[in-house]
């Protein structure tokens, strides 16, 4: 999410419980009991983020996957005992191909790939905090788009090596998740 990232101040142990009676009209996320509020994008976020959506729908029209825009929740650890490891997110962007995770207003369990958009009030969140918790949770295939650098680092948190690849503007993205999903960046991030 872009804009400013604030933080509940309390002891850290909000949980999916507490998220279910804050107001409606705030966009929060939880991870290991501390509460996020995610501020709205700004333009050039929202422009890169229609620029994927448009991709991934394309791609995944037909198949049993399907994308997600935010704002939509997922709940990381559904059926995690201890509360506060439940993990709710909203990523910028999404795909799940287990259909059964969805129960029509979240999604319950891990999905196979995300992407996040950073901002700079949002970057250390998502590509240390959020990416963690992606990767305890079995998502996948992991892209954190970089509007500032115009680069997308394509991370595969499911096998031994932690070095993602990074695609510059001029280049073709090429997930490893879903062969033939393949997205000439050069039409995703805004012209200079």
């Amino acid at each position: 999410m872009n804009g400013n990232l604030a933080r509940k101040r309390e002891n850290g142990n909000y949980t999916y419980e507490d998220y279910l009676s804050w107001d409606d009209d705030e966009r929060w996320e939880i991870i290991d009991g501390w509460a996020y509020m995610m501020a709205a994008p700004n333009e050039e976020h929202h422009d890169i983020s229609w620029a994927l959506s448009l991709k991934l729908e394309s791609y995944f029209r037909g198949k049993p996957c399907k994308p997600y825009a935010a704002p939509f929740e997922v709940r990381l650890f559904p059926h995690n005992k201890r509360q506060r490891e439940q993990g709710l997110v909203q990523p910028d962007l999404f795909v799940v191909c287990d259909r059964n995770k969805s129960d029509g207003q979240r999604i319950n369990g891990a999905p196979d790939l995300v992407v996040e958009i950073l901002s700079p009030a949002t970057s250390s969140y998502d590509c240390v905090t959020k990416l963690n918790k992606y990767k305890k949770a079995g998502v996948k295939e992991y892209w954190i788009v970089d509007p500032g650098n115009r680069i997308v680092h394509v991370c595969m948190l499911q096998i031994e090596s932690d070095d993602p690849v990074i695609y510059d503007k001029d280049d073709t993205l090429k997930s490893v998740t879903f062969p033939g999903l393949e997205i000439p960046l050069g039409g995703i991030f805004p012209s200079e």
